[in-house]
């Protein structure tokens, strides 16, 4: 890289750096006088308020905002750097715009790769920590309160719970049944289940097993408990506040398909987290060669319109952003679609907004 590039690559980096740091510090003061009721209502500890929520708060919005801010940056320092003319004295040495170009997508790209590695691996382990801390201090104590709930828990496998506790983990008149085509060849029926931890099973009390044959069906009445596994989990009967946003990208696949096979509802919130994080990165890029476009022509004015324009244009990704995931999750739209939808258009407006840079 030569003098120029490290030069744009230094203020480039130190630009987003700066205002992703100053705008999560303001999210976090008004999101601590939002809860500061429900801590003292809920007697937080104030070193699990710091290390459990607000450690972790923290690269959630800086990562949330990554895109938004690297646009608003690169359009605060370009612009900068246009009012002052270095933008007219870099290309007036021959240095084409294509060339100028080169330091923003290095530093976009260099954002872009550790913001895929955060969102793909770190954050999720982040998000945990944090989602547990708002579920016991900040929402309200959940219960599963649905009654007569089925779930396929294998190909041709179904299973029914009248109730579930979730304080004591069991389940109520627990059936799991079995077909083959249409044709139901097992059922096995117990009043109830209970989750032990230390087994990492459930325990059925009062099961009976009937297995259903062409000629004559066999009932088999079970000892009074037996324990079995079953892909089923306590967590599938816990809240869901903000779940999606706790798994790895191999866990947050592994979760998509078990929810398919089960045929599931709510999938879409899972899917659209999932391409999410293949996007993001991009949008990175595309945003920071578009703050380029968007500030690098001298105005009369001075910075100002330039700074407004890239404002109204983050407001327009951000209102294209919230529309397309809420078309995502009543299934108007598919998720893939929902997500790249924004990028999509702003890659067409970036490449119309090209040709018009004077050279």
């Amino acid at each position: 890289m030569k003098i120029l590039d490290r030069y744009i690559l230094k203020r480039f980096l130190i630009s987003y750096v700066f205002a992703v740091f100053i705008i999560v510090l303001v999210i976090m003061v008004l999101d601590f006088v939002e809860k500061n009721d429900d801590f003292l209502q809920n007697n937080a500890p104030m070193r699990a308020i710091l290390l459990e929520y607000y450690l972790n708060l923290a690269p959630y919005w800086a990562n949330y905002i990554s895109p938004l801010m690297i646009f608003i940056s690169t359009v605060f320092f370009t612009a900068q750097m246009a009012s002052h003319t270095e933008i007219v004295a870099i290309l007036s040495t021959g240095t084409s715009f294509r060339r100028l170009m080169f330091p923003y997508l290095v530093g976009s790209m260099l954002v872009g790769l550790f913001t895929f590695a955060m969102v793909g691996w770190v954050l999720p382990k982040a998000n945990k920590v944090r989602v547990n801390f708002e579920n016991t201090y900040i929402k309200e104590k959940f219960y599963f309160a649905s009654r007569d709930y089925h779930i396929a828990v294998a190909p041709q496998t179904y299973a029914y719970i009248s109730s579930y506790n979730n304080a004591t983990k069991t389940g109520y008149d627990f059936t799991l049944e079995h077909f083959d085509g249409n044709l139901l060849t097992e059922k096995l029926s117990a009043s109830r289940i209970v989750w032990v931890d230390t087994l990492g099973k459930w325990k059925m009390h009062d099961y009976r097993i009937r297995k259903l044959g062409i000629s004559r069906d066999q009932l088999l009445d079970g000892n009074l408990t037996k324990d079995t596994l079953i892909n089923l989990n306590p967590s599938d009967f816990e809240s869901t506040h903000a779940v999606h946003e706790t798994y790895t990208l191999p866990e947050l696949k592994e979760r998509i398909n078990l929810l398919k096979t089960r045929g599931s509802e709510g999938i879409a919130s899972y899917e659209i987290e999932f391409y999410q994080r293949f996007a993001t990165p991009f949008a990175v890029i595309i945003l920071s060669i578009m703050g380029l476009i968007v500030s690098a022509r001298k105005a009369r004015g001075g910075v100002g319109l330039q700074i407004a324009v890239g404002f109204i244009l983050a407001f327009v990704y951000i209102l294209f952003y919230i529309l397309s995931k809420g078309f995502a999750e009543t299934g108007d739209m598919h998720p893939v679609f929902a997500v790249w939808l924004p990028n999509i258009v702003f890659t067409s407006i970036a490449f119309v907004m090209y040709y018009t840079v004077p050279r």
